[in-house]
Order: C-alpha cells, then structure tokens, then sequence
C-alpha cells in the first residue's frame, strides 16, 4: 500500500522523470486529469486501473475532496496508487491538499516532482525565464484571485509568471499598468505548452488581451511578462520541428507504437495512440515448441517479423534448448527484423532488397534448396507467398504459428476518439491495421485527414477498403515511414 503524487510535467510525455515513469510502470491503480498526457498512461501495467479525475476549469468530475477520499480508498484496498498530475504536484498543484488527506489516514507516500509548466514553456518557447543580461528575478503567481495580489509587489518583478489567468488577463495586465509597469512590456500567452498543439502569441501588457480575445485562445495557458519575451525570435526552436503541429494518429499494437510514436513527438507532432490490433500469443503453442525441440534439423530459420523474433525467443527461452542448436542459416524479411535478430548476437545471412514477401523468394534464387528443411515462424494469418514459392523450388517448409493479431475490447472507442482529434494523418503498418480501422470507420470518415502506409500490400488493403494513401513507405519500415511523412510536409 502506497500513493505516489506524480508530476506529470507540461505536456510533453518525454518530460515525465525517470522516477515518475518507474512509478507509472509499478501501479495497480492511475488517477489521472485533464493536464496529464494521455501517452504516459501506456506507462502503466495492462492491468492497471486507469481513473480519470476531471480538474479542467468550471467541469470537475470530481472534486478535490472527492480525490482525495478516493486515493485513501484505493490504498486502504492495499493498492500502489499512482496521482498524475500536470506539471508539478506542489506547484499550484493541489498536492498539498493530497498529501494532507493521505496523511491524515495513516497512507504511506511520496511525492515525485515534475517539470513545472513554466520551466517546459520557457524552453519549449525559446523563452528563458531568467538571462543575466535582461532579468535575475521571476514572480509565479496564479490569476484566480486578481484582486488579492499586491500588484505593485508582483508587477515589479522582472519576470512575472502567470498560471491559470488566461481568463482575468485584460484585469491583470491593466493592474500591472496602473501600478506602474510599462504598457509595451513584452507579454506571451502560451497554450498547452510543450505539445504539439501548443499555441503560442505574442504582444505587450497593452495589446496582448486584444490579441487573445481575437484568436479565441483557450485555457489552459500560462502567461509570462518581462523583457525576456524578445528573446523568442532567436531561440525558438519548437515551433520549426518539421512535423510541428501535425496530429498523427498510430495504429500499431500498443507495445510496437511507442518507438515510432517517440521518433513523431522528436519531430514535434502530437501522437495519437490508436492500437487496432493486439500481439497475442499462439492459439496452440504446440506446434511451435515441436519445431523448437527439433531446431538443430532445419537448415534455413526464416522471420518475417519483430513479433516472430520476440515469441520465437520467448519460447525458446522456456524450453530446454538454446540458441546453440540453430546451426542452419538465417533469413529477415526486414531491416527491423534484421536488428531485432543481430541484438541476440545471431548472423543474418540474407535480407531482401525490399521488404515484402516477394522480394524475399527473389533473395532466395541463388541459393540451393532441394530437399532444405526451412522453419517459418509467423503470424497465424499471414500470405503464404513465401511457403508456397519456397515449396515448390524443392524446399521442405515447416509454418508454424508463433503469435497472432487480436481486437483489442475497446477498439470502437478508440477509432471514434483518434476520428475526433480531427488528426493530420493516420498511419497504417499492416494490412490488419487496415481491416481491423475500417470495421469501425468509413473511407467518409477521413476525408479532413491524410493516410500513410508502410508498403505496398498495406496499400492494396487500403484501397480496397476505398481508401487512397497520401504517402508509401520507402523502405517498408517504420523509419520509412516517418521519411515518407517529412518529405510530405
């Protein structure tokens, strides 16, 4: 039993410190609001209860009373309960109120500072907050309660930070100004800072509540004033990103996406998470453990995938033999493949200069096999170009089923919520993806967004489906596929 009161950071999900990931990776139970990034709860265990607590402005699900009480309970059942919140817990935060009420029950727990909004926004605007040469003090104060703020204290700092006071701006900038600071002070309001959505506008005391009223600009935001703001033109880095701004939506099994989801966000879009399908183990797992106990037979071990590498390992791993009895040679359908392989120090010695089943065959002329065992461990629905071709040039292939696609329970939900996002693009891996997307989702359904697919079987499932891509892997990778998306913006 105990509560850990996480800092989630600004918004950018790569923000989370290393102690508040390793918390989310050990919790039985996530309670979670409107600041904290989705992404980080893929963080958390399959099985952990994922609670969302509201806190957005005047549309609380919960009170911070009712939080409170609920955090007791959840521990009291003897659960690791994990509070994320945006930014930093003890900063404007609440977590005082939490970790009063958890202390009061007797609960064990820790808190785990996060970036602080301000400290993201100002790096991710190209703002410092301080520079020897323009400020040496920063003011952070909250906009609720404009009329209890001693204003010619406050507004004399050099650097004054405002949270939450997007709303009463026009009030607090006319209070600064009667109180003696100078209407052209450089002003900046900045929505969801740090994430691909963030929205950025700059001004003064005097025009910047003009210019938010015109833009329509929403809470959340923070608001910085001080002779900092100037620096934004040389040091905005951001907001240049290639792929800043553009909502990407992942179809691939949750596990799968995180490395392609982390290369989008380090070219600045906003992931969408989206797994339409689920990486499960064999229907009957039989059949592939009879191959692995007679590995030593096969002359030629054949992957067309990660998945198959990983479950081929895993039950090699728990069985009684090792990878000192694959004696024959090696082929990999792909580059990931490739790697995935070379990591257990293994050789490859053949890979296709285009990663599809056919190009696989073509890599195979040159090479003997009449009479060649050759074991091919895949999906359990899969083309059977490879087998079939490979069979008839005299070869003796063994298909195995090492792992299988499922549905994940709440698909429905998830296609409806990457639909709303109204995304920049959506990404296909496989044809699965494809079938998997369109049993809830129509071609109409797309037509405000751009698709990308990862090669050219995905695309003729794609058209099929009545569907176009934008955009075709070239190679059929997943780095392919994020050069495939920056040579298009």
């Amino acid at each position: 039993m105990k509560v850990y009161l996480v800092g989630a950071g600004p918004g950018d999900p790569g923000l989370i410190t290393v102690k508040g990931a390793r918390a989310l990776s050990q919790a039985d139970c996530v309670l979670y609001d409107y600041l904290a990034n989705d992404r980080l709860l893929e963080l958390a265990p399959a099985a952990c209860e994922r609670i969302y607590v509201g806190k957005k402005r005047s549309q609380h699900e919960m009170s911070q009373e009712e939080i409170c009480a609920l955090l007791v309970k959840q521990a009291q059942q003897g659960k690791t309960v994990v509070r994320l919140k945006g930014g930093d817990p003890f900063i404007f935060g609440r977590g005082g109120e939490e970790a009063e009420a958890l202390s009061a029950a007797g609960i064990p727990f820790e808190i785990v500072p996060g970036v602080s909004t301000p400290f993201g926004l100002a790096a991710y605007t190209g703002v410092p907050l301080t520079h020897r040469e323009h400020t040496s003090a920063v003011t952070f104060l909250t906009g609720h309660k404009v009329d209890a703020i001693d204003w010619g204290k406050a507004g004399a700092s050099e650097t004054v930070v405002v949270f939450m006071g997007l709303t009463h701006f026009s009030q607090i900038a006319s209070e600064m100004i009667c109180h003696g600071r100078s209407a052209d002070t450089p002003a900046m309001a900045v929505r969801w800072a740090t994430r691909a959505t963030q929205e950025t506008l700059v001004g003064t005391l005097a025009t910047l509540p003009a210019l938010i009223a015109a833009q329509g600009l929403k809470p959340p935001a923070t608001i910085v004033i001080g002779e900092v703001v100037r620096l934004r033109e040389r040091f905005n880095w951001f907001e240049k990103l290639p792929l800043f701004g553009k909502k990407i939506v992942v179809t691939r099994d949750h596990r799968q996406s995180s490395s392609f989801g982390s290369m989008l966000e380090e070219c600045g879009a906003e992931v969408i998470a989206c797994p339409v399908i689920e990486i499960q183990p064999p229907s009957d797992p039989e059949p592939l453990r009879t191959a692995i106990a007679a590995l030593a037979t096969y002359d030629w071990v054949v992957f067309t995938s990660v998945n198959g590498v990983r479950r081929f390992v895993s039950e090699l791993d728990a069985s009684t033999v090792d990878l000192r009895a694959l004696q024959g040679r090696i082929a990999a359908i792909g580059s990931a493949t490739q790697a995935a392989l070379e990591a257990l120090h293994l050789k490859v010695d053949l890979v296709p200069e285009e990663y599809v089943a056919e190009s696989l065959v073509l890599a195979f002329q040159n090479v003997g096999l009449i009479g060649k065992r050759i074991l091919l461990p895949r999906a359990k629905v899969a083309r059977d170009v490879v087998p079939v071709e490979l069979n008839r040039r005299g070869a003796l292939v063994d298909v195995v089923e090492a792992y299988q696609t499922g549905v994940p329970a709440d698909i429905g939900d998830r296609v409806s919520q990457a639909l709303a996002a109204k995304p920049d693009w959506i990404t296909f891996s496989s044809s699965s993806t494809v079938t998997n997307f369109f049993a809830h989702a129509t071609p109409g359904d797309l037509k405000d967004c751009r698709i990308a697919s990862i090669g050219p079987v995905t695309s003729a499932s794609l058209r099929a489906a009545g569907v176009e891509p934008h955009v075709e892997a070239q190679p059929h990778t997943m780095d392919g596929l994020l050069a495939a998306l920056l040579r298009a913006n």
